[in-house]
Parts: structure tokens; C-alpha cells; sequence
């Protein structure tokens, strides 16, 4: 089994906030690597990592980073690849990280998710292989028709909540 969607962060610290990715294309069965390479201190590692992806196989990276928040423009600089970053929480909750990686020179996109939104990131790697794999395509579909059914059951809840003025 080959890799078609490659999970880099910056450090082992930003496991927590990744794993959601890694579950998800986990239960997805979209097969996925896990990394951690750093703009920083790895540069060279990071360069050759990125020039080297899409001969691996690789359709789609999903780079996670902190403070600074480098590395997913620093992948993005060497591969023609999608590159999805996530902003990883940390100083400024946040804030740091999502402004370093959404605000790219011209040339050098990188899908940027909300702080903290691998889950996100992991949903919109499964839609661009999608696009090319029709069983891929048919769990993603299955995957949002649950998403729904999460908010019926919610107010379903809601509707039996017992309050003296609730009407």
C-alpha cells in the first residue's frame, strides 16, 4: 500500500491537533503517511521531502505548523502538489500561525484551514482525490450525508429539554 496523502508537522507536539486528520482518512481508508519535518531546523530534509513527493505517489499534503508556521509554504515552494495547512494553536491562539501561512506570494498557494482544522484539511484532501477515484468520491458523500443526521439527533435532544417556560 502506497501513500496518497502525506500528514507533515513541525513537531511531534502538534500530534494531538493532527490525529484527527490521521483518524479520518484512517476510517476513510485512504491510505496516508505521517511525518515530522521542520522549515527550521530540517530545511534540507523538507526540501527533499517536498521535490520528492509526487514521484513517491503522493497526490495531496497536508502540512500542520505553529508560530512561525513555515513549513507548509516551504513545501509548497518545492512541489506542484496541493499543499493544506493547518494552523497549529499556539502563541496568539493561533493567530500567528494562520496569518504566516494564508497570506503566500503569488505562485505559491496553500490551502489554509481554520487554527487547529485538520479534521478539515484531512476532508478536503478526500474531496481532491475524489475527483479522480469514484469509491473515494462515494465515502466522502456517504461521510457529509452523516453530518446531517448528527444535527437532527441534536435537536431531537433539544425538543425533549423540560423547562417551565420552554414552549
Amino acid at each position: 500500500m502506497k501513500p496518497l496523502v502525506s500528514i507533515i508537522m513541525g513537531s511531534t507536539s502538534d500530534l494531538p491537533v493532527m490525529e484527527k486528520a490521521c483518524q479520518y482518512l484512517n476510517d476513510m481508508q485512504i491510505p496516508f503517511e505521517v511525518n515530522a519535518l521542520s522549515a527550521h531546523r530540517t530545511p534540507d530534509a523538507v526540501e527533499t521531502f517536498a521535490k520528492g513527493a509526487e514521484e513517491r505517489g503522493i497526490k495531496v499534503i497536508i502540512a500542520g505548523a505553529g508560530m512561525a508556521a513555515a513549513l507548509p509554504g516551504v513545501i509548497a515552494a518545492s512541489t506542484t502538489l496541493p499543499v493544506i495547512g493547518v494552523p497549529i494553536k499556539g502563541m496568539l491562539d493561533g493567530l500567528d500561525a494562520l496569518l504566516s501561512i494564508v497570506q503566500m506570494p503569488p505562485g505559491i498557494p496553500v490551502a489554509t484551514m481554520g487554527v487547529n482544522g485538520a479534521l478539515n484539511a484531512a476532508i478536503l484532501a478526500s474531496e481532491m482525490l475524489a475527483l479522480a477515484d469514484g469509491q473515494v468520491a462515494q465515502k466522502v458523500k456517504a461521510y457529509k450525508a452523516t453530518l446531517g443526521k448528527k444535527i437532527e439527533k441534536a435537536n431531537q435532544e433539544l425538543s425533549n429539554l423540560d423547562y417551565e417556560f420552554k414552549v
